[in-house]
């Protein structure tokens, strides 16, 4: 009920608020000619106090209070036309105002709003949060600022931050996490991964000391041993790169989530994904610019520029099918790395805005696009208009 107190007087303190100038306003136009004969009116007598005092001759005394009284009399003549005119104009306003503007304020909050549900303070709804991130978030944060040694709260902290986009407070916690608990694979890559989306996805070398750091705690950790490939990739070391992907690749089981994206690289790099004679693991065969049997096998016995070209023709042919098919997440991922890798942005930008078209980013897929823009270092700005 209080609520609805509540609601009430604010909703008639909004229409006072709204309705007074209109009010004013004819108000003041109604007593417009009024002031401006007292003000003719309060000249006259200031004439008298100047003609008086000698300040003026009689004859310029007569000039101006004629001049005054002229316009005096035409404010006068003009009073009763005016006085009517402004205030004719809002009633349409006022009604709207006092009527409509609240019916549709109630309709609104009673089609989008909770009114079934019970108030809260914020100490009850920090009691039991459920699963609403942002009181998650103020719980931990409140717990840590009385409790700053507790590593505990900010290794589960650190993951949440980075998962709402909070890259700063997520570094911070983990920092604090391994400062407390020591370094352990997960805490690495995840100061890894926060050091890596403030530099728009590049691989700085704190970063790649970092990942280092953690594949001596976990040598076969694949998220630090992919990374550091990136790192080499982003180098201008393509070799390098490749030696490093395909020695993930060997390693990873055959259905690694991870294993399309590494033979992707491995692709970019001028190597052949996977083995001879077979579509890269983990692979859609029927999905758009994925290579055919035929590609592989060409690819093992070209040079490095005529891959190069051959990896060129697959890309064009995979975005001119996109174009005819947009919906297909994997191509547009896969369309847009392989634009970076080329070191082609601006088609790489292109290929992110028309993925985003089809795939919009307040969705799963359109929000990973997003992601794999900044990793990459790809500009998203305008991208989603």
């Amino acid at each position: 009920m209080l609520f609805w107190i509540l609601v009430a007087a604010l909703t008639a303190a909004l229409a006072v608020i709204l309705l007074y100038p209109l009010l004013r306003g004819a108000k003041a136009a109604d007593n417009i000619r009024a002031g401006e004969t007292a003000v003719y009116r309060d000249q006259l007598r200031e004439l008298d106090r100047d003609l008086d005092g000698g300040l003026i001759t009689p004859e310029e005394a007569d000039y101006a209070r004629a001049e005054i009284g002229r316009r005096l009399i035409a404010v006068s003549a003009d009073e009763p036309a005016e006085t009517l005119k402004p205030a004719r104009h809002h009633r349409f306003t006022e009604a709207f105002v006092l009527l409509l503007l609240p019916v549709l304020g109630l309709c609104l909050y009673l089609t989008t709003g909770r009114p079934d549900l019970p108030s809260q303070p914020l100490e009850a709804r920090l009691e039991n949060p459920g699963n609403d991130v942002a009181v998650l978030i103020t719980k931990a944060e409140r717990h840590l600022a009385e409790k700053p040694d507790d590593g505990k709260g900010w290794d589960v902290l650190a993951p949440i931050y980075f998962r709402t986009m909070r890259v700063n407070d997520a570094q911070l916690a983990y920092r604090n996490a391994i400062r407390l608990l020591g370094p352990s694979p997960v805490r690495l890559d995840g100061l890894a991964e926060t050091l890596m989306a403030v530099s728009d996805g590049v691989v700085t070398e704190e970063a790649r000391q970092v990942l280092e750091q953690s594949l001596t705690l976990e040598p076969d950790n694949p998220r630090a041993r992919f990374y550091i490939a990136l790192s080499m990739e982003q180098a201008g070391r393509p070799d390098e790169a490749r030696q490093a992907f395909e020695a993930l690749a060997k390693q990873s089981p055959a259905d690694a989530p991870w294993l399309p994206l590494v033979n992707q690289h491995i692709a970019m790099n001028g190597g052949a994904p996977a083995g001879a004679g077979s579509v890269a693991p983990g692979a859609n065969p029927a999905a758009p610019g994925n290579p055919t049997q035929q590609d592989v096998a060409a690819a093992e016995t070209m040079n490095a520029g005529d891959r190069q070209q051959m990896i060129r023709g697959m890309v064009e042919s995979l975005d001119a099918k996109l174009s005819e098919d947009p919906n297909n997440f994997e191509g547009w991922m896969r369309l847009v790395r392989s634009y970076a890798v080329l070191n082609d942005k601006d088609r790489a930008a292109d290929a992110l805005k028309r993925g985003l078209a089809a795939f919009p980013p307040p969705g799963e897929q359109g929000r990973q696009l997003l992601a794999l823009a900044r990793e990459l270092g790809i500009a998203t700005e305008g991208a989603t208009q």
